[in-house]
């Protein structure tokens, strides 16, 4: 009978966010992954959970990967942990899940922590649509060419950042994007957590002068709806052809509205004038 692979959720900091039923799935298991077994090792002795380990990281995954693969088709259940927060998430994991899929095999996920969400929630922008952009390559052509792709996003923008890379981002968001509102969390869950409200420009200032600490999640405005203005005369053609096509008057003015660049209102009544 095959195994089955958990993803399992540990603490971004604080160990009180571990939950029951992570707890219970390692010490179910027969085997635990994790990123970085040294880290690993002292979350599973502050909870008492004594399991033979292995790593599995970004520069081991094709090896190890095809290891696990063989234990989980002989019948082992396997825990895949990170440092901190949810696997296969800017991770190596998505391609132990990808294996496992290739050769079907179950993957259970036990949800918790996970810091873009946890940012999101706090950085009083708008959360419906985002992106999660991982991090800026440290090459600066290959940089430029991400924010670029990203300079008319209209989703909200979620990267991670290092401290010591902090004020060089931001430099660079300003000089492609221009100013924009941020919501910038540290150390989520942890002593000195902290989440600034500012502005791109603002915040290069705030970290001008305050020394960054601790890993950073950024959370960017995205581009504003660009609306193309069209003269009356034109929004109203637009609103006579979707009359002739057997639109409501109604109807009409608020796709033309949408169209144009004019409130519905406006169109309707230039409409019922022309009457």
């Amino acid at each position: 009978m095959t195994g089955t692979l958990y993803l399992v959720a540990t603490p971004i900091g604080n160990l009180g966010d571990m939950s029951v039923r992570a707890l219970e799935t390692l010490r179910s298991v027969d085997l635990i992954a994790a990123e970085d077994t040294r880290v690993s090792i002292k979350l599973l002795n502050h909870f008492d959970i004594r399991k033979p380990m292995v790593s599995y990281f970004e520069h081991n995954r094709m090896e190890s990967g095809a290891k696990l693969v063989e234990k989980l088709l002989s019948g082992e259940n396997i825990a895949l942990i990170t440092d901190a927060g949810m696997p296969a998430i800017s991770d190596p994991g998505e391609d132990m899940v990808r294996l496992c899929s290739e050769h079907g095999i179950q993957v259970i996920p036990i949800p918790g922590p996970c810091a873009v969400v946890t940012a999101l929630a706090v950085s009083a922008l708008p959360t419906q649509r985002f992106c999660f952009e991982g991090f800026l390559s440290t090459s600066r052509k290959n940089r430029f060419q991400h924010l670029e792709e990203l300079k008319s996003e209209k989703r909200t923008i979620i990267f991670y950042e290092a401290p010591h890379k902090l004020i060089k981002t931001l430099e660079d968001m300003l000089g492609v994007w221009g100013d924009r509102n941020i919501s910038i969390s540290r150390e989520l869950t942890k002593l000195h957590e902290e989440t600034l409200h500012t502005t791109i420009s603002g915040a290069l200032k705030h970290f001008t002068e305050v020394f960054p600490k601790g890993e950073f999640v950024l959370v960017i405005e995205g581009a504003e709806e660009v609306k193309i203005k069209m003269s009356k005369e034109e929004a109203l053609e637009i609103l006579h052809r979707l009359r002739n096509e057997g639109k409501t008057l109604k109807e009409a003015a608020k796709l033309a509205g949408t169209e144009s660049g004019f409130s519905k209102n406006e169109l309707y009544n230039l409409a019922v004038k022309e009457k």
